[in-house]
């Protein structure tokens, strides 16, 4: 392609992210300083090349898949981010008592609020993981909350319900004798320490500690074999132009809800990775822009979902921050 019209498919390609709307030839007289006509003219030959589409309710033209793949690749210029996105992000950054998972959860609320794009994290199995504490935190006489944290900031709690009333004294007595065998180990060996040196002492004891006990051991057997992942904004997808079809506001719900597909999004790749459509294994109707991060060995990703008319320059420039500011926590 010759400037103008790589100059035409940037003015397409960022007038349709900001407006939704096919764009026409006349709106970028003005822009490109020629007549309508030789617009039109090259706007033709950008779809000849199948970089742009016509619509069928617009004689204007919106860019097509390899439209935005040639704008992500060739045209896109670096996007420093804006003082007030940085500002809202460095806050969670800077504070010092959050731990990994924390931070991780409250930057993806926080990019999902400036972007309205849905922003999902995907943590590694915890497997490589030693754990430094255990909690267990009764709701009710019959509801807890059991908290583990490991040496590299990764939290984890599960809620559960024990049929018979436990005391306060009775769970601090359970979680004690955990902890003493269970500390410092490695995640994927708890299990067994729990059944050969805690759980002969529990059968000793009386029938609470038992049930608390498998309790405990289901909730670590669910933390090593499944990754982890928090999804921010599952909705936000709902406000897009494009998904105001029934169906596929069905398709990408029920595809959010199962843990198949989400565990899809995982990056292998280092830097900050682009799948725009059918180049992702999610959905052909979104781009899904990954980074993967690396804190002290365990590995993790962060995503963004939305439409394949993303804002592209800002997301990459957000996950960019966010990839980096986790890595030096």
């Amino acid at each position: 392609m010759n400037n103008r019209q790589t100059e035409l498919l940037k003015l397409i390609v960022e007038e349709y992210i900001k407006t939704a709307k096919p764009v026409g030839s006349k709106s970028l007289q003005d822009s490109l300083n020629c007549s309508s006509a030789t617009i039109r003219n090259e706007m033709s030959y950008l779809e000849e090349l199948g970089y742009l589409e016509k619509t069928h309710t617009s004689s204007g033209r919106v860019p097509s898949e390899a439209g935005y793949r040639y704008y992500v690749d060739h045209i896109m210029k670096h996007k420093e981010m804006s003082k007030d996105d940085m500002m809202k992000l460095a806050t969670i950054f800077n504070n010092k008592s959050l731990v990994l998972s924390d931070a991780i959860e409250k930057s993806l609320e926080i990019v999902s609020e400036l972007t309205s794009y849905t922003i999902v994290a995907l943590g590694s199995s915890s497997k490589e993981n030693c754990l430094s504490k255990v909690e267990v935190i009764p709701v009710t006489d019959k509801n807890l909350v059991a908290i583990i944290v490991t040496d590299k900031g990764h939290v984890e709690n599960r809620n559960f319900t024990i049929e018979e009333g436990i005391s306060p004294l009775e769970i601090k007595q359970t979680v004690d004798l955990i902890n003493k065998h269970v500390i410092g180990s490695p995640l994927n060996e708890v299990l067994s320490k729990l059944e050969y040196e805690v759980k002969p002492i529990i059968n000793d004891n009386v029938n609470y500690q038992k049930k608390l006990f498998d309790a405990f051991c289901n909730f670590i057997n669910d933390v090593t074999t499944e990754s982890s992942f928090t999804m921010k904004g599952r909705a936000n997808i709902l406000k897009q132009p494009e998904f105001s079809d029934t169906d596929k506001i069905k398709n990408i719900i029920s595809k959010f809800e199962d843990k198949d597909y989400i565990k899809n999004i995982k990056e292998q790749d280092n830097g900050i990775n682009i799948y725009i459509g059918s180049e992702n294994e999610f959905d052909d109707d979104v781009t899904i822009i990954k980074a993967k991060y690396d804190k002290n060995g365990e590995e993790g990703t962060i995503a963004i979902v939305g439409p394949k008319r993303m804002e592209y320059e800002r997301a990459t420039s957000l996950l960019e921050y966010i990839k980096e500011n986790i890595e030096k926590m």
